[in-house]
């Protein structure tokens, strides 16, 4: 038996659950990590052992700190399109919201948002966060227009983590809060 994360927080949008992730999400997310598509998120080629390796990082980071990166499944298909959520491994100077959408076929319709923006209520909301950031590429013009779309606002005052530069973007607390 291959045990499960349990008591796990699953949230739901109109047409997306955002849950924790499972072994069968692993061959979505390798073919994306071996893509170009996964450009902003690594630092280097990815084949499946070090996509394998990422994978056990966004299940360890829920063991370890109690949150993490929710897989993004579309209801109407069951299928798994992504990553958004809460994450703050070591090193990272601070909380982060990320998001990646793991196929083209799922880009451009609108699920980054209605993800990272349930995903920006849970950490405020559920865990309690005072503040968050999205570390960006700087040529990443995608997630730039999905930060400013969610009001999140540019901090170039804020470290980033790495030695490679990137762009801080600031989440404010959503007002009904």
């Amino acid at each position: 038996m291959i045990p499960a994360l349990v008591n796990t927080t699953v949230g739901e949008t109109p047409r997306l659950i955002l849950r924790a992730p499972r072994l069968e999400d692993f061959e979505p997310f390798a073919a994306f990590c071996q893509s170009d598509r996964a450009a902003f998120v690594r630092q280097d080629d990815f084949d499946r052992a070090k996509a394998w390796r990422a994978f056990g990082h966004i299940v360890g980071h829920w063991v370890l700190r109690g949150f993490g990166l929710f897989v993004i499944v579309q209801k109407s298909t069951g299928r798994a399109i992504g990553t958004v959520g809460p994450w703050f491994p070591e090193g990272w100077p601070e909380r982060e919201i990320g998001w990646a959408i793991w196929s083209a076929e799922a880009e451009g319709k609108g699920y980054a948002f209605e993800a990272a923006k349930a995903a920006r209520d849970h950490v405020y909301r559920d865990l309690g966060w005072k503040t968050a950031v999205s570390y960006i590429a700087p040529t990443n013009a995608r997630s730039i227009a999905l930060a400013e779309r969610l009001g999140a606002v540019r901090d170039d005052a804020a470290a980033y983590p790495g030695d490679k530069p990137c762009l801080v973007y600031r989440h404010q607390k959503p007002e009904w809060m």
